[in-house]
């Protein structure tokens, strides 16, 4: 079922996703080479709670952490531990806030020192093809519409969308309908009406999109061994444009 948000569940549903945004770049900042994947968990979870807040993560489904911490060829669900960021490394943040009632989710990866052209521009490439999906995320369009401006994008620029792990509606649950793959033609599925909120992320490959699930049962790496890259936000639609509410109060978002 769709729901479509009233004016105060929005406004609940900034202050969560402002509070996500901010662990997002809490992570972020203190990504270095040295630094164990539990000091990153532990900095997004300070802020989490410190703002009042729960991290959606932590015991959601059994998951184990208040973030996802997922390094070089993972692609999502890291779990986050004893192991320490080396130099060169590149590591995906995915951080979500429940907050009275409603959560905000967002992801970002961050670099550990210099990396290699390339890997850079698969980050570039990722992150912005975000922003060209959104440019379809308003009343009117289908949500393949976004799909399609993800993969077109990143395809575009030679890399590859993961097909088996995908975009969600979110709200008082962490996923909800609708479903927002990366992939797909434009002008099919469900059209988007304006008070939908929407958790878009591409999940981009270097190489192929395939991806293998690890034996913790939570880890995911991508087939070939090749470098992923991962960027979200939740979003709200409007009848004109897309809200990103997962931006701190001056708006600012990773």
């Amino acid at each position: 079922m769709i729901k479509l948000r009233s004016e105060h569940e929005i406004k609940l549903m900034a202050q969560a996703g402002e509070i996500a945004e901010l662990a997002r770049r809490a992570a972020g900042e203190i990504i270095a080479p040295g630094v164990t994947t539990a000091e990153i968990n532990a900095a997004a979870h300070k802020v989490i709670t410190a703002a009042g807040a729960k991290p959606s993560f932590l015991g959601y489904a059994g998951f184990p952490a208040s973030i996802c911490c997922s390094i070089n060829d993972e692609v999502i669900h890291g779990i986050p531990g004893k192991r320490k960021v080396r130099e060169g490394d590149i590591v995906k943040i995915d951080v979500g806030a429940f907050y009275m009632g409603y959560h905000g989710d967002c992801a970002a990866t961050f670099t550990a020192g210099s990396v290699p052209e390339e890997t850079q521009r698969l980050i570039e490439v990722t992150r912005q093809s975000f922003y060209e999906g959104i440019k379809y995320a308003r009343e009117g369009y289908r949500i393949s519409d976004i799909s399609h401006a993800i993969q077109e994008y990143n395809e575009r620029h030679g890399f590859s969308v993961v097909r088996e792990y995908v975009g969600h509606g979110i709200g008082t649950e962490l996923h909800e309908e609708p479903e927002v793959p990366n992939f797909g033609p434009p002008g099919r599925g469900m059209r988007l009406f304006a008070g939908m909120t929407i958790a878009i992320e591409p999940m981009v490959n270097a190489g192929g999109w395939g991806v293998k699930l690890l034996s913790d049962g939570w880890t995911v790496k991508t087939a070939d061994g090749s470098m992923s890259s991962h960027y979200e936000n939740t979003i709200l639609i409007t009848k004109d444009e897309p809200i990103i509410l997962t931006a701190d109060a001056s708006g600012r978002h990773v």
